[in-house]
């Protein structure tokens, strides 16, 4: 299960607040070229339908930021089931989600919570040590 942030600006949702869905699907095509140009972590995405991936990439990011989104993925954990992802890898995809965030002028106390509402899918997401 996916937490939603509980932030909001001027009454607004922090989804509203960083300029909607456009807006979030622009941070996530961002956030995709550098996790594919990560050689660390590109190797997870081969033969991955990266359409319906950064579609459901949208759907979290608003879902968590308090927009009118509901994220209809798979179930975070039966997803990356199997697929060895590391502490560390987990880590990096942070720091790019992080970087895109704020190569978009996020502000830091929303990109505060959307690491800390993904952060809590972490258990779900490392399988391996």
């Amino acid at each position: 299960m996916v937490e939603q942030a509980q932030g909001s600006v001027g009454g607004n949702s922090d989804y509203d607040a960083v300029g909607g869905g456009a807006a979030v699907a622009s941070v996530v095509d961002l956030f995709y070229r550098k996790v594919l140009g990560d050689p660390q972590l590109a190797g997870y995405f081969v033969d991955t339908d990266l359409t319906r991936l950064k579609r459901h990439q949208v759907q979290l990011v608003s879902q968590v930021m308090g927009g009118p989104v509901t994220y209809e993925g798979a179930d975070l954990a039966e997803a990356h089931k199997g697929r060895g992802i590391t502490d560390e890898d987990f880590g990096q995809v942070v720091v790019h989600l992080v970087h895109s965030l704020e190569e978009h002028e996020v502000p830091a106390d929303i990109v505060g919570r959307v690491v800390t509402a993904l952060g809590a899918t972490q258990a779900d997401i490392v399988t391996a040590s």
